[in-house]
């Protein structure tokens, strides 16, 4: 894709940034520099098959993903009103076709997001150069296709991008690592040799020599137990990248992937408050500031579009915006704490208000500590649930229909919790590198009582097989019992086994 010309915003929507961009900071709002780019709307879907960058490497996917959004705006099934980046400046793009009241709410709705990018713990580990990285990274794999050949440097995309999600998540905030034993806390068990009846014949029986050999036998016996890695490695790309047999362009192109991937993982695990957060403040920009009386039905028209519920869905849009809302109203009247949690009258509850306007504070904090996951968990509650009808369903098999299977608040609450969890995809570890002895890979699937799915498991299986250049085994169960499931690089087998 060719790269975007600079493009000035005309003089009616430079004035409309700067007015909107004070109001944000007028209620708090912390953010980079935004830099709006003005689009096409052909553009608008370039730039967002390519992630929201306009320079990536080449590869069909971002074609397909064009396509997709093209035909979706030409038939009016979907349209892009908001782009932004997470990077120091942050870019966000506007399409030349908007309304002026469109203009206003995606401008608002842009510095909710910068925001929270520049704020939200989940971010402070992110590339902020990451618009120019994307152009490195792109001109790394073109000197690559240049020298290889398009097809054979994009299939290997295509194997890295299918292992992209085997991650470790958690990394940037928990360093995992083999436990440290303080120095002089263990001393080196002592090699006697053979047994001497005589003290004075010990060392003709134990000679250095042969104390030495013994010593060096079961250092090496000790080696051999060790399991390689020595603990369950969550990152299996990063443990591909040191220890399979890769070639250098391979190498770089898989840790390209990599650090793509880390990327944009606290956006995947952040969606609903991001959203929300981006929503609170358009709402509040628009409604208590920007909006004039004649953009009133227009406003709330792609509003309401953009807080619509389908049956049985979930909107990060509509979920994320309600529970900062929430949280607001509960820290203003004092809806919490130990009283709170204590009061057994309905009725007082109802009318419990003890005025301590902590609200606005409250969602500030909460923008900045949490994520999705500890987001739900900790401020998901029955009233809420009830409140907006929240539900779990499911397809039931007597009736041939999907229906709702509950509307009980632990039910739905475990239910988002595992969804949101490792993005509910199942975690699988490294455990050895040398299984069986044979140098083949062993993976383990952390069982969470969901089976995995079997064609998909022996398609990564086989994407692993390609880049460790030796068969790999994955560990998991199925309908109850451990099932060992391996790829050689010709066929599948599998095997029962309990590890």
């Amino acid at each position: 894709m060719r790269r975007l010309r600079d493009r000035q915003l005309p003089p009616r929507l430079r004035d409309l940034q700067d007015e909107v961009e004070g109001y944000a900071r007028e209620f708090g709002l912390d953010f980079f520099e935004v830099i709006f780019e003005l689009l096409s709307y052909d553009e608008v879907n370039m730039v967002a098959a390519y992630g929201g960058y306009p320079n990536r490497y080449p590869h069909w996917r971002f074609g397909m993903e064009y396509e997709q959004l093209s035909k979706g705006y030409e038939y009016g099934l979907s349209k892009i009103y908001e782009m932004v980046i997470n990077n120091d400046p942050t870019y966000a793009y506007l399409q030349e076709s908007n309304s002026e009241v469109d203009q206003k709410l995606v401008m608002a709705h842009v510095y909710g997001h910068a925001d929270f990018f520049k704020n939200n713990f989940s971010f402070a580990h992110t590339n902020r150069k990451m618009m120019d990285e994307m152009a490195n990274h792109a001109t790394r794999v073109r000197r690559w296709i240049d020298r290889l050949g398009l097809e054979v440097v994009e299939n290997f995309i295509d194997r890295c991008l299918s292992l992209e999600n085997l991650i470790d998540y958690h990394a940037p905030y928990i360093k995992r690592g083999p436990p440290r034993v303080p120095e002089g806390e263990k001393e080196p068990e002592r090699i006697e040799g053979l047994r001497a009846d005589r003290e004075y014949m010990r060392y003709y029986i134990n000679p250095p020599e042969y104390l030495e050999e013994l010593r060096r036998q079961r250092e090496e016996a000790e080696r051999q137990k060790k399991r390689f890695p020595e603990r369950p490695q969550r990152d299996v790309l990063l443990f591909l990248l040191e220890h399979a047999p890769l070639e250098p362009w391979e190498q770089e192109i898989l840790a390209i992937i990599r650090e793509e991937a880390y990327y944009f993982a606290p956006q995947g695990q952040t969606k609903i408050m991001n959203e929300g957060w981006a929503s609170y403040w358009h709402s509040t920009i628009m409604t208590q500031r920007a909006l004039k009386a004649s953009e009133l039905i227009d406003y709330a028209d792609h509003h309401a579009a953009t807080m619509a519920v389908r049956p049985g869905a979930l909107n990060p849009y509509k979920i994320g915006l309600e529970l900062f809302r929430d949280i607001e109203d509960r820290w203003n009247k004092g809806r919490f704490g130990k009283e709170w949690e204590e009061c057994d009258s309905l009725v007082e509850k109802q009318r419990w208000d003890l005025q301590l306007g902590l609200g606005r504070q409250k969602i500030f904090e909460v923008r900045r500590l949490y994520n999705d996951v500890t987001f739900i968990d900790e401020f998901l509650t029955p009233e809420f649930c009830l409140e907006h009808k929240l539900f779990v369903y499911g397809y039931n098999d007597k009736h041939q229909a999907w229906e709702i299977l509950s509307r009980d608040f632990k039910v739905i609450k475990e239910k988002l919790l595992h969804q949101l969890t490792n993005f509910g995809q199942p975690i699988i570890d490294v455990v050895d590198g040398n299984f069986e002895n044979r140098a083949e890979l062993l993976l383990v699937h952390r069982h969470d009582g969901i089976d995995l799915k079997l064609d998909e498991a022996r398609l990564t299986l086989e994407n692993l097989e390609s880049l460790w250049r030796r068969p790999v085994n994955l560990h998991t169960r199925v309908d109850g019992k451990g099932v060992i499931l391996r790829f050689d690089g010709k066929e599948h087998s599998e095997r029962r086994a309990d590890l």
